[in-house]
This record gives structure tokens, C-alpha cells and sequence, in this order.
């Protein structure tokens, strides 16, 4: 393998949330031979209005690993109940040791401000852990990282007590249709808790043909939003003519918890974006790698 080429950890509270925010940035890393692995925090056993419980978790596993295998990505479900997760010691813990195993140059993950208290663990868990990759006296049963990974975060539409700020954005416009695909494989979701919870039960089609055009339909409204709120910065990426054009994106922004996102690891980790001047120099955030102070 290149030594070019990276390992992407992404790594959701909920089996598909890392689909739906990093699907088709997720298929062009494995388009350009990165190695990609989704981990979902906790089992999804509560995503269902009908048939909750540890039968839903295993149908739960059966659907990430479906979708993972469509762009031939590893998809982990881990046993803690869906609901119930929690930043307790042990879970970090279990997570420095699953990301020390998987030493990835790149970890994407929830924000730590959000609507659900697992997405809100997940990051916590997840910044509450970098550091402490490095330090060998802490789970000293499994080498530790000589650097912490770059780490980005998932978009969203909080506002407190900070706004999601894209320094990375992605045209996932050729790969629509792929991360649609992934999303068609959580069908307990897509297609039964999702509309139930929502109130639009009564809405979904029967047979996949049908089903897959109207998820299609469903989730490019939802993100096509994203496009005109981030034009500035898909503009920046991909220049004046082409960056007009874009109309599908997936965003995310660089953690200061993790190594910073230069020049030389945009390229590397981002190598379907275009080389340009100005926007590598746009994507280098400083982390706390960067500051006199840390201890």
C-alpha cells in the first residue's frame, strides 16, 4: 500500500449516522484506496417504535454491515445500549484501545453540542480521548499513537454554545446515489422508526424501487441546503466556475483536539479535492498541539 494512503475512522453514536453525514465523502476515501471503517458507539436497540431490544440490535448490526460492504468498508456496531451512553471512564477507555488498534490517520465524529445525548457522549468520548492516545501510561496494554489523528467533526445546525464552522467541503454530487444505497440497507430507519418518529409513516412506498427513489428524494432536500449555506467555502475549494456548479456537499470541521489539518495532510487525506493555494491555506486550524501552554 501507498504510503499516501490513510486509515479513516468514522465513528457515529447510532448505526447510520456516520452514513448520513459522511457517506459519500467515506466512498471517495475508499474509491482512492484509503482504508475505511465505520464504528457505531452503541447498538441502536431503541430505534424502533414496534420491536425494541436486542432483536432490533442485531437487525441493527445486519443493516451497518450492508451498508458498509456497499462501498467495502468495515461497519463495527458496539454493545452499549442505544440511549444510554454515557463520557464514564470505562467507555474512554474502550475507546483509546479501539483507536489505538485501528491507528488511523483520520477520526470524523459528532460535534459535542447536539440534539441527542449519544451524539453529544460520542464526541465527548471522542475529545476526551485524544490526548491520551499518546500517553503510554494510560491503557498500557495497547501501544500508544506517537501522534494524535487528525480529527474532524460532522456538520449540523446548532448554534450553541458554538456554530458548526466548515473548514473541509466535499461535492459528493457523483456519489449521491451511493450514500442513498447505504442508507436503503438501514430499512428499520429509513423506512419504520424514522417516519414514525417524524409522523409521516403514511408516506413510504412499498418495494425497493419505490422506496429508493423516495428516499433519494427525501434526503437530497435535506441536504441540498448545505450547499448555498457553505458557498463562500465551496468557492474556496474548488474556485469560482466549478464551485458555483455544486450543488450536493458533505462539510466538516477540524477539531483543535487533534493534529491540525496542513497543507501536507489535506493533500493526503483529502487527495479528490483540488491542489489549490488558497484553500490549503484555509484548512490549517490550530489545535492544542499548537499551544505553549499544554501539558
Amino acid at each position: 500500500m501507498s504510503e499516501q494512503l490513510a486509515r479513516v475512522l468514522i465513528i457515529g453514536a447510532h448505526p447510520d449516522d456516520g452514513d448520513i453525514k459522511a457517506g459519500g465523502t467515506a466512498t471517495l476515501w475508499a474509491e482512492a484506496g484509503h482504508v475505511v471503517r465505520f464504528v457505531s458507539l452503541t447498538d441502536g436497540r431503541a430505534g424502533h417504535h414496534l420491536n425494541p431490544g436486542p432483536a432490533m440490535a442485531e437487525r441493527r448490526r445486519a443493516e451497518a454491515r450492508a451498508a458498509g460492504a456497499i462501498i467495502g468498508a468495515a461497519y463495527d456496531v458496539l454493545d452499549h445500549p442505544d440511549g444510554e451512553l454515557d463520557t464514564r471512564l470505562e467507555y474512554r477507555h474502550e475507546l483509546i484501545r479501539l483507536i489505538r488498534s485501528d491507528r488511523p490517520d483520520l477520526i470524523v465524529t459528532h460535534r459535542t453540542n447536539d440534539y441527542h445525548p449519544d451524539h453529544r457522549s460520542t464526541g465527548l468520548l471522542v475529545q476526551d480521548a485524544s490526548y491520551l492516545l499518546t500517553v503510554p501510561a494510560v491503557c498500557p496494554d495497547v501501544p500508544h499513537l506517537t501522534a494524535c489523528p487528525v480529527i474532524l467533526s460532522f456538520s449540523d445546525s446548532f448554534t450553541r454554545p458554538c456554530r458548526f464552522e466548515p473548514d473541509v467541503v466535499v461535492n459528493i454530487g457523483d456519489r449521491f446515489e451511493t450514500i442513498v444505497r447505504m442508507l436503503h440497507q438501514h430499512a428499520s430507519q429509513f423506512y419504520e422508526w424514522l417516519p414514525y418518529n417524524a409522523g409521516f409513516s403514511g408516506d413510504v412506498p412499498e418495494g425497493d424501487e419505490a422506496r429508493l427513489a423516495w428516499l433519494s428524494a427525501r434526503f437530497r432536500e435535506r441536504i441540498a441546503p448545505l450547499a448555498d449555506r457553505y458557498r463562500e467555502r465551496i468557492v474556496a475549494t474548488y474556485g469560482e466556475a466549478r464551485g458555483a456548479g455544486v450543488r450536493l456537499i458533505e462539510a466538516f470541521e477540524v477539531s483543535e483536539y487533534g493534529a491540525p489539518l496542513d497543507a501536507e495532510a489535506r493533500t493526503r487525506l483529502f487527495p479528490f479535492l483540488p491542489a489549490d493555494a488558497k484553500a490549503e491555506a484555509s484548512f490549517v486550524r490550530k489545535s492544542w498541539v499548537d499551544q505553549p501552554e499544554a501539558d
